[in-house]
């Protein structure tokens, strides 16, 4: 994304009231730990690495939908008594 990367924009999802209970998966070619450790603590839900084979990334892509539209209890919506912001 030109001038904001991934975690700025989980730095802004996470800092708005009405953005902040999204789920964020963070999908990075990077297996750096400094990359891993700075998306859970910035608030990601989950950190995949892409794989580079097309095949293999449709693969994954299917996983991660099944995952997040179909097994996840997500978060309540809105306004939550008691949140900050």
């Amino acid at each position: 994304m030109p001038r904001l990367d991934g975690h700025e924009v989980l730095r802004r999802i996470r800092a708005d009231a009405r953005t902040r209970m999204l789920p964020v998966v963070i999908l990075s070619s990077s297996a750096e730990e400094v990359d891993v450790v700075r998306s859970y603590g910035g608030g990601a839900n989950s950190y995949v690495r892409k794989p580079v084979r097309y095949t293999e990334f449709v693969e994954a892509a299917r996983q991660l939908g099944r995952y997040w539209l179909v097994l996840d209890h997500g978060a309540p919506v809105g306004p939550f008594p008691g949140a900050p912001g």
